[in-house]
């Protein structure tokens, strides 16, 4: 090693970095201004020149180096380079520590954007920009555009790999690039529903042994079969993916064996499904794994082994921090203010989402199993509050008692669940509140509103932020009339809990009480926004856009709560009241008659439906509805006239004879039926007119004497009383009046008595056809009887007239002669 080192000659004693502090003139700034020649050098190019430098030579042979003074030094010659300093070197070089003398630097090379390299560069860039993009826009929830820009890439990724190949080997393709994009448009046509298009580019990544890792991928394609209702084909990939993951991927491979349990479930195999949720509980227990074997054991019905689940879906640790955490344990500042930082944060509302979904699993499945694991669900209950006692959930314990207490509810054991909400009374306030809550509310059904009222008073006091509780305060001061108070009340839930829309929609009703519409519709609008397919609160709305008078509107808001409920009876007919109101008679009866398809008992539908036949003179079509009528209200003696009437009015006289024999059967009083039979037989000519109009006469003198004996303003008052050219008369007019309305006689055909009621009013103005009940008898002719049939309503065409002269001939009846073949004897 030595043998390559050349060492200095001994006659050279002089020291190599000697000098080197020695003071040099050439830097002593502080006389440059005075320095002519650096001044000439700053103001003109001279100070540019290049300084004379130093040659070395290039043997070993010391040589004097020439300077910019002019003198030389001997420097030795070795094989190892010198550091640079010497004792005089360099002494004429001019000071430029920014190395300006060597002039601008050279311009950089400018780039070839026509290369193919750099082509392939910027689509690459593209590619990567694509699938970013598609990514964010999946997240945004825009799965279209997320799909189409995933496509896009897809379309680019393989031009990229075309050109790629030209330029380069094969073995220079950028696989991660190709995985990447094949995987998100996988991922993309998955969450668009595509599955046959995801199922198939999951292959191609799967069936490329080129792409590492791909078999997890299996998983994907299990979720896809799973959601395809295809289960054996997904539990065979979950257990293909299981087998290509290593075990160190503990929680993965929990995730899948769960997955697999789930689908046996869907299938039906309770067993497998059991041994998966098994293992998990006994390698990583988790709350779902724990529930799902709970329910397992629930569809074999092992009791037992549900009890023992039980206690282990309990035992689940939750890993999250005690709430005294959050508690500051000094008046310490800055701790103060980080406590309070923290009481909020993200992480503290994952525990509380945690929490709170553990305590929904423990209560659902406590409510799954109480009934069935022991002899009586009362038992069951006691015991998994027992257990939860026992555990972590301590609080859980008397919500599962107030659910044993609604589950006697759902038994129509009121008296048990009374029993088991009065046991809170000496709780805690927060139960208690729960606890006379429910109670309030059950004496409020009950119509007992004095216990509503004391039981909602004491939830109030002990919790006074309990929305529930004022919302059954206000429900017992509604309910005694006092709509200001309950409105105040439902004000202060809403206040104590924004959300709670039984205040919101009581609100409502109370100001539609007071008729104070506008706002009761504010309150309704605010609800629809947050409950959007609420029939009840479209429904108020169209009803008080109805009460403002405005039918457009209310039609608007009824025809959307009949695309909620499409069979609400009561929503379509109120549909045909509004176009009937509107004039509007075609969509009314559309609606009326969908109303009457779904619900064909609906009185006051089959009124208007028969009523609108007759007025479209079809009175054979009008005959089934008034059949129904009579079928609904059996008692009801005119749904039975209207059927006769109906026969009648059609031509088909025999049926409506043989009819009005019928309701005379069953209503021997009834004088309308009676004056019909004397009509009809003396049109057609039968022998029995003699014998109805013997006991036409008789039901007639009947209610002349019963009139008699009543007081004289009253009798006067009565309809029966009408005057009849000059003259009074009681007679046959009215007779047997009051004694029809007694048995449920037809008053509502005649156009007079009909119009004492709402209902009464819209019919008397459609059946104008059928003759009036309260008519007095008329022959077809003042003449002789004969056997033809002379219709008393005139020609169909003239039908207004002819019911409008009816009443001047009405008037002339008691005037006529009658012959003494009628006559009573």
């Amino acid at each position: 090693m030595m043998q390559n080192v050349h060492l200095a000659p001994e006659t050279d004693e002089d020291d190599l970095y000697s000098g080197y502090n020695d003071y040099n003139p050439t830097y002593d700034t502080e006389e440059l201004e005075n320095d002519t020649a650096f001044q000439q050098a700053v103001r003109t190019s001279h100070g540019r020149r290049p300084p004379i430098t130093a040659k070395i030579p290039s043997t070993a042979v010391t040589r004097p180096v020439a300077t910019g003074y002019g003198d030389g030094v001997t420097r030795p010659m070795t094989a190892v380079r010198a550091a640079g300093f010497t004792k005089a070197a360099f002494r004429g070089s001019a000071f430029d520590p920014l190395g300006q003398s060597r002039g601008p630097a050279p311009p950089l090379e400018t780039k070839n954007e026509d290369s193919p390299e750099e082509k392939i560069r910027q689509l690459e860039k593209k590619v990567n920009e694509l699938v970013e993009e598609s990514c964010i826009a999946n997240s945004c929830g825009d799965l279209k555009l997320a799909l189409e820009k995933a496509k896009d890439a897809g379309r680019k990724e393989r031009v990229l790999v075309r050109q790629r190949e030209q330029v380069t080997t094969p073995e220079n393709i950028n696989l991660d690039l190709t995985y990447s994009v094949l995987f998100n448009l996988a991922s993309q046509y998955s969450a668009n529903d595509m599955y046959a298009e995801a199922l198939n580019t999951y292959q191609v990544i799967v069936k490329n042994k080129i792409f590492s890792n791909a078999g997890r991928l299996k998983v994907n394609m299990g979720n896809i079969y799973l959601k395809q209702r295809n289960y054996s084909k997904a539990i065979k990939f979950y257990r293909m993916a299981l087998d290509q993951i290593p075990s160190v991927h503990k929680e993965m491979r929990i995730k899948i064996m769960q997955n697999i349990g789930v689908a046996f479930i869907k299938t039906g195999q309770y067993s497998d499904a059991i041994n998966s949720f098994e293992h998990i509980m006994n390698m990583a227990p988790n709350l779902k794994a724990g529930f799902n074997l709970i329910l397992s054991y629930f569809a074999i019905g092992d009791r037992e082994k549900m009890k023992k689940a039980f206690q282990k879906l309990i035992a689940v640790s939750l890993e999250i921090d005690d709430d005294d955490k959050y508690i500051s344990p000094s008046d310490d500042t800055h701790t103060n203010l980080v406590i309070e930082a923290i009481k909020n944060d993200h992480l503290r509302q994952m525990e509380h989402e945690r929490k709170a979904m553990a305590e929904k699993y423990i209560m659902t499945a406590a409510k799954l199993i109480a009934p069935v694991i022991e002899s009586s669900f009362a038992v069951g209950y006691d015991w998994c509050v027992e257990v939860v006692k026992a555990s972590q959930y301590v609080e859980l314990a008397n919500d599962l008692e107030i659910n044993k207490a609604i589950t006697y509810l759902r038994q129509k054991e009121f008296n048990q669940a009374v029993e088991t909400l009065k046991m809170f009374e000496k709780k805690d306030s927060r139960v208690k509140s729960a606890a006379a809550t429910n109670l309030s509310f059950l004496y409020y059904l009950e119509n007992e509103f004095a216990q509503a009222s004391s039981y909602a008073d004491l939830a109030v006091n002990s919790d006074r932020y309990n929305p529930s509780a004022l919302t059954n305060k206000g429900n017992t001061v509604f309910a005694n009339g006092d709509y200001e108070k309950a409105a105040e009340f439902y004000k202060e839930a809403l206040r104590n809990d924004s959300s709670c829309t039984e205040a919101l929609y009581n609100i409502g009703l109370t100001y539609k009480k007071l008729n104070r519409l506008d706002e009761a519709l504010d309150c309704f609008l605010k609800l629809h926004a947050i409950l959007r397919n609420s029939a009840q609160v479209l429904y108020q709305i169209a009803n008080v856009y109805e009460l403002m008078e405005d039918p457009n509107q209310a039609i608007e808001w009824l025809m959307q709560l009949i695309s909620v409920v499409p069979a609400d009876s009561r929503a379509l007919s109120k549909l045909g009241e509004l176009y009937d109101s509107e004039g509007d008679k075609s969509q009314a009866f559309q609606y009326y008659y969908e109303s009457y398809r779904y619900f064909p008992s609906n009185i006051d539908v089959i009124e208007w439906l028969g009523a609108y036949y007759i007025d479209t003179q079809f009175c054979e079509k009008a005959i089934q509805y008034f059949e129904r009528a009579s079928l609904i209200q059996p008692t009801q003696v005119k749904w039975q006239l209207m059927v006769a009437s109906c026969f009648r009015r059609s031509g088909n006289y025999q049926k409506a004879l043989d009819t009005y024999k019928d309701i005379h059967r069953k209503f021997p009083e009834n004088v309308e039926c009676l004056r019909f039979l004397v009509r009809l037989c003396t049109d057609i000519g039968l022998k029995e007119v003699q014998e109805y109009a013997t006991k036409l006469k008789r039901l007639e003198k009947m209610k002349e004497i019963r009139e008699q004996n009543q007081p004289s303003g009253v009798a006067r008052s009565d309809p029966a009383f009408r005057k009849v050219g000059t003259r009074i008369k009681p007679g046959r007019d009215g007779s047997g009046g009051s004694r029809s309305k007694r048995e449920g006689s037809a008053d509502h055909e005649s156009g007079q008595n009909y119009s004492a009621s709402s209902k009464g009013e819209r019919l008397s103005a459609k059946l104008r056809a059928l003759p009036g009940t309260n008519e007095p008898y008329e022959s077809s002719s003042n003449k002789e009887i004969d056997a033809s049939y002379v219709d008393p309503l005139g020609p169909q065409t003239e039908r207004p007239k002819t019911a409008a002269k009816k009443r001047v001939e009405e008037e002339d009846f008691a005037d006529e002669d009658l012959g003494d073949y009628l006559l009573p004897e």
